[in-house]
């Protein structure tokens, strides 16, 4: 079947094509545009060469893909704007608050002390904390004792072997995890406070800033306190 002209059309029917809308471009065609034309080419088509229902759905479905895509479009634009308004909410909500995060730091105060969790993906005999000063040095080792998988929470007063009081600050520490005669580490975690938060683009986490850590994602967090 020959090409239509669509310009031609128009002329032979006497009209004259003026744009919807001024920002429209000039090579978009909209559903009434391509409704029109279909109806016009079916009207001018050479009854000899008549279009084949085979073209003609193809070119229905043609534009029902392209009309699917822009309301899926559509629908992407209002699901992110739903997403920034959601993580709005919870920044309103992060701030000010305490979360427990993967670290191998926390932070010693004269009011909370440490606090931290040892997280273990089976039960061990026994869970060793040993913590050591921006030096290095071991300052204070405690023996958990038998513990069940899963997260198990400890909480150091700053109280040193000899009596005497550590000084507040950020203090390193480790998790010795005994099952039998096998010693293996144990991941660490740390509760920090959160100081403020950072909206991400679409389809990206949070950024929290946290005390003693500085910037962290959103997905790092395993608890909210």
């Amino acid at each position: 079947m020959p090409e239509i002209d669509s310009n031609n059309i128009y002329t032979q029917l006497g009209l004259t094509r003026v744009d919807e809308t001024k920002d429209k471009a000039n090579d978009e065609l909209g559903q009434a545009e391509f409704l029109e034309l279909m109806t016009t080419q079916l009207r001018f088509q050479d009854p000899l060469e008549p279009m084949e229902n085979g073209d003609f759905l193809a070119q229905m479905a043609q534009f029902g893909t392209v009309s699917g895509v822009n309301e899926l479009n559509d629908a992407f634009d209002s699901m992110s704007a739903a997403f920034q308004s959601n993580q709005a909410l919870q920044a309103s909500t992060l701030v000010g608050r305490k979360v427990l995060v993967p670290a191998n730091q926390a932070n010693l105060t004269e009011v909370n002390g440490m606090q931290a969790a040892i997280n273990l993906n089976q039960p061990a005999n026994n869970v060793i904390v040993n913590i050591t000063d921006s030096t290095g040095q071991l300052v204070y080792r405690q023996e958990l004792g038998l513990q069940q998988a899963g997260l198990t929470d400890f909480n150091w007063n700053g109280q040193l072997a000899d009596g005497s009081q550590a000084a507040p600050g950020l203090y390193q520490f480790s998790a010795e995890v005994h099952r039998g005669n096998d010693v293996s580490s144990g991941e660490t975690l740390s509760v920090v406070d959160v100081e403020s938060v950072t909206l991400g683009q679409a389809g990206q986490d949070l950024t929290l800033s946290v005390s003693g850590l500085g910037d962290i994602s959103m997905s790092q967090v395993r608890k909210i306190m």
